[in-house]
């Protein structure tokens, strides 16, 4: 019981402090952000190593310089997700429809208006903490979740679901998804699930192996079996940063009924949409996570 007030009592002061800052005009706190880039950049160094050796072997055809041209852009960006997203806790709902747009929030409204749940994807791309904005243009009556893993830090686990549930989205442990989606389904309600599917599945896990970004690359298959087993469509997210602040997003149908598709159909699909996104802007992508650690070659027999 102490650990849990303890922890509790961290987690207040962690959101009290974040919510002081979210208070600062975004110009403050991009003057915070440029202050941070060579804190984390030059001094920390921050996964340094494992972002040039990504973008080296995604990126074969480019030279050095063109290589640290795009590793600076994107610790410039990750600086800029860092302030962005705390500000959540202090925007408005006015405000964030105006950064994060949704160029035609009118395809899920048309999939969801016949009761269907939808199931939304996308990568670590832009500013996915501010996706779950997409709330505020669904239908009424019409809820949205979104998938995440418990963090090992209590404290900013409660950041982190006080932030991502700031415009009425609620998180769902990924564990749960398929009981909630029938729990759902049972009551009568609809609700869209947004997946962030490019993170690396456990070594012993079922996996898809694919080609992106020039490397063999294992990819989650959650989504597209919960999918498939409830026949429910499947939409990818396609994001673009306009400007520093400034986010876009469209909405492109993967599939209207994954349990029509053959198997990884729909995975695939996501991967190259995702992968096309990534190539018309690579620093905004999320080059610090070690989606290939593990080679093909290094998968454990059955």
């Amino acid at each position: 019981m102490a650990r849990k007030q303890k922890d509790d009592l961290g987690a207040r002061m962690l959101i009290a402090i974040a919510k002081l800052i979210a208070m600062l005009p975004f110009s403050v706190l991009y003057f915070i952000s440029d202050l941070l880039f060579p804190v984390v950049y030059h001094l920390a160094r921050y996964r340094r190593k494992m972002v040039r050796k990504n973008l080296h072997n995604a990126f074969p055809e480019k030279g050095s310089k063109e290589i640290i041209t795009l590793e600076k852009g994107f610790y410039h960006h990750l600086c800029d997700y860092f302030v962005e997203t705390v500000k959540i806790l202090r925007m408005s709902e006015d405000e964030m429809k105006q950064r994060m747009h949704f160029d035609n929030p009118e395809l899920l409204n048309e999939l969801t208006q016949s009761g269907s749940s939808s199931l939304m994807c996308l990568g670590h791309y832009g500013n996915w903490e501010w996706v779950p904005s997409i709330v505020l243009h669904l239908m009424p009556g019409v809820e949205g979740g979104l998938v995440y893993k418990q963090l090992h830090s209590t404290s900013f686990d409660q950041l982190f679901y006080e932030i991502r549930s700031r415009f009425g989205s609620y998180p769902i442990e990924k564990r749960s998804v398929l009981r909630k989606l029938i729990q759902k389904r049972k009551e009568g309600h609809t609700i869209v699930v947004g997946f962030l599917t490019d993170q690396r599945p456990p070594r012993v896990s079922d996996k898809y192996w694919t080609t992106f970004l020039n490397q063999d690359t294992p990819v989650q298959t959650g989504m597209e079996k919960i999918a498939r087993s409830l026949s429910l469509p499947v939409i990818y997210l396609d994001i673009e940063k306009v400007k520093r602040g400034f986010y876009r997003g469209r909405f492109v149908l993967l599939s209207s009924d994954a349990s029509s598709e053959k198997e990884h159909a729909v995975t695939e699909r996501y991967m190259r949409s995702l992968e096309k996104t990534v190539l018309r802007a690579p620093a905004y992508y999320l080059w610090s996570h070690n989606l290939w650690k593990f080679g093909k070659a290094m998968e454990p027999s059955r």
